[in-house]
């Protein structure tokens, strides 16, 4: 599926924006073009991954059953295996070797992450070592939010959602029946109260450092639903990036209380109606799969089943280069040009971005998606996009050991190789992951494996 690279006078579908909302600033764009929960673009050629390591929650909604050990049902809050954090490094470890278009890695539950603070930041640490790369975000009811701000913003979290399903307490206590909170139970009004008023100061804190901040709201009829177009006015005045309005799930098999007393979810043209009418001056996501709290993969396929505990008990991301005779050989940083996110399938001229990865005997991992100006474009485009593009090229390619394509012609090849870059054109229509490891084999034997060093490409 090709991934579409907006030109900057282009106005972005980031969340299926309505026709009210402001164009979206260049700064924000950049930030949002590999997210799949925050960019309607990018959920078509990017992957997220959950991490189903907060089993505790700190407050109860009438519409949440959280299911710990479930295959069959796709929603938030259900999960096949709670993990630790050290079984959540080994399964990314096997996905980043195995789903090249990985770029999001994020803790939703099946309970709420700040609820389980130490297995979080714990969780979010260690993979922000190991895959400096891969973007963190997280997914929270906001009731704890103030308390962790500044560490969500050390560890480089520049994604928050928050679930905010009312601002009048009076209907909030229809939606919560109690929370935990200073090391007390509290229900009904005071409940609500306590709660929106922290997810309102989480809001603003995180605004104020600069972080994205995603709203979700559940659509409930008849309790709510004329009460989300105040949500969305509010929570954009207070510098809320997007606003996701989900339909209330609530078949009786599913054990909530709405489904138990037969409280009904919105028809599709409710729903429709009212994210129309949140829409006004609003970004309101509309590619929203509300999923599973160990969801893997692109947003309209979920591969967890594929990767439970059971699953890569045979795995290990040492085959990530296949049997590899020096499993402390350096990591390499080599550049694919490809279209799909699935195989090296465009010629490097053709080429409008290039996905940077990390590759060492033990993993590859997804770094960048870095654009480039395609100056070539026709059928009369010869030597792999001719000389004149790349200045361009070899600017983007900063870094890197290697650059994989289709094709490359043979004055480009001459000044990649000028460049300190190994090119390779015999890679064409094979998965990427396949042709990461046959470059860095390659790498490998020809000597050339050391740290990437900053500016090595732009030699000429």
């Amino acid at each position: 599926m090709e991934l579409t690279v907006l030109a900057p006078s282009e106005t972005p579908r980031a969340g299926g924006c309505s026709s009210g909302a402001a164009p979206l600033p260049e700064s924000i764009r950049a930030r949002v073009h590999d997210h799949p929960c925050y960019s309607e673009d990018a959920h078509h050629g990017h992957a997220r991954m959950h991490l189903a390591v907060a089993p505790a929650c700190n407050i109860q909604c009438n519409y949440c059953n959280r299911k710990y050990d479930c295959a069959n049902e796709s929603r938030p809050g259900v999960v096949s295996e709670l993990l630790t954090p050290d079984e959540a490094l080994r399964k990314v470890r096997v996905v980043a070797a195995r789903v090249p278009r990985l770029s999001v890695l994020g803790i939703a539950g099946p309970g709420d992450p700040l609820a389980n603070p130490q297995r979080t930041f714990e969780t979010f640490r260690r993979a922000a070592a190991e895959f400096p790369g891969l973007r963190l975000c997280i997914s929270t009811n906001g009731l704890a939010l103030p308390d962790h701000v500044d560490e969500l913003v050390a560890l480089g979290v520049d994604h928050v959602t928050i679930t905010m399903n009312a601002l009048d307490p009076e209907i909030g206590a229809h939606i919560y029946p109690w929370i935990f909170w200073d090391h007390r139970r509290l229900r009904g009004r005071a409940a609500a109260e306590v709660l929106i008023e922290r997810q309102r100061l989480g809001l603003e804190m995180l605004v104020e450092r600069g972080v994205l901040v995603k709203i979700n709201s559940v659509m409930i009829p008849g309790v709510n639903d004329r009460h989300l177009r105040e949500v969305s006015a509010f929570v954009r005045e207070r510098g809320a990036f997007l606003h996701n309005v989900v339909p209330l799930i609530a078949e009786a098999e599913h054990g909530t209380y709405y489904g138990l007393v037969g409280q009904r979810g919105p028809t599709p043209e409710e729903l429709e109606t009212l994210r129309d009418a949140c829409g006004d001056g609003m970004r309101m996501m509309r590619h929203c799969r509300q999923c599973r709290a160990d969801a893997v993969g692109l947003l309209d396929e979920d591969l967890s089943r594929e990767f439970t505990l059971d699953a890569i008990a045979g795995m290990d991301s040492l085959d990530a280069v296949g049997a590899f005779p020096d499993v402390h050989a350096p990591p390499a940083r080599i550049a694919v040009a490809t279209v799909d996110g699935e195989t090296v399938d465009i010629e490097l001229g053709h080429a409008a971005e290039f996905r940077i990865y990390e590759v060492d005997p033990r993993a590859v991992r997804l770094l960048d998606v870095r654009a480039v100006t395609r100056r070539c474009a026709g059928a009369d485009c010869r030597d792999g996009g001719g000389v004149s593009i790349h200045d361009d090229i070899l600017a983007t390619l900063d870094g890197c050991e290697a650059v994989l394509a289709s094709r490359i012609g043979f004055a480009a090849w001459r000044r990649l190789e000028r460049a300190g870059l190994m090119p390779s054109g015999e890679m064409a229509d094979r998965p990427i992951i396949e042709a990461l490891r046959a470059a860095y084999r390659d790498l490998y034997d020809a000597g050339r494996l050391s740290d990437p060093a900053p500016g090595r490409a732009v030699a000429t």
